[in-house]
């Protein structure tokens, strides 16, 4: 229990940014109009995409024998690829709402 507590201290400034950051992110996104929205997502998917392509870095980078890297490095480019192709599936579908449909 110490330990984690002397964790906690030495490291206050850097948990109140990350506790800030949160309830800062929560309130920006909460305000967000939703004509807005499928921007965003569109600017999301493009961060995801540097996150499939940093997991291949770290991949790259690592050595055979650093199973943990190649694990990590792998993680990230199986959940990256997967956040950026479920991104881009919801904002196709938000945009297929705003189009007209055929007269009968």
């Amino acid at each position: 229990m110490e330990e984690i507590l002397k964790l906690i201290f030495q490291n206050k400034e850097a948990i109140f940014i990350v506790l800030l950051s949160i309830f800062l992110g929560i309130e920006v996104i909460s305000n967000v109009p939703a004509i807005l929205h499928t921007p965003l997502m569109s600017g999301a998917n493009a961060i995801h995409g540097v996150v499939v392509i940093g997991g291949i870095i770290v991949m790259g980078h690592a050595d055979p024998d650093n199973y943990m890297a190649l694990g990590l490095g792998l993680l990230a480019v199986i959940l990256g690829t997967l956040n950026v192709v479920g991104g881009f599936v919801v904002t196709n579908r938000m945009l297929e709402m705003f189009k007209k449909k055929p007269n009968k």
